[in-house]
C-alpha cells in the first residue's frame, strides 16, 4: 500500500526505504516494544497469577537432540541487551 501510495514499482525494491520515508516503524520494534511491555506486566503479576506461574516453570523433560530452540526468555533478554535495559528495571516504566 505504501509503495503503491508513494508511486514506487515493485522492480524498485526498497521497503526499507519507503517505510523510513512515509514514517513507518520496523516491525522488529514494535514486536520488541510489545514484549517488553508484556514482561513489565508479568514481573508485576501476583505470585499465583497464571501468567507468572507460566513465567518462572521449569520443565523437567529431557530436551530433544540437536540445536536447542529459541525460548521465550532467550528472545526477551536478546530484546533487553538491545535496549539497554536490565530486567529488574521492568517495573519502572519510566526508564524505557
Amino acid at each position: 500500500m505504501l509503495r503503491w501510495a508513494s508511486g514506487i514499482t515493485r522492480l524498485d525494491h526498497m521497503n526499507e526505504d519507503i517505510s523510513k520515508r512515509n514514517g513507518v516503524t520496523p516491525i522488529q520494534e514494535k514486536r520488541r516494544k510489545h514484549r517488553s511491555l508484556w514482561l513489565s506486566h508479568v514481573l508485576r503479576a501476583a505470585e499465583k497469577s497464571v501468567e507468572k506461574i507460566a513465567y518462572v516453570f521449569e520443565v523437567s523433560a529431557k530436551r530433544p537432540r540437536g540445536r536447542s530452540k529459541q525460548r521465550w526468555t532467550n528472545t526477551l533478554s536478546n530484546d533487553l541487551k538491545i535496549v539497554g535495559l536490565h530486567p529488574d528495571q521492568a517495573y519502572k516504566r519510566s526508564k524505557w
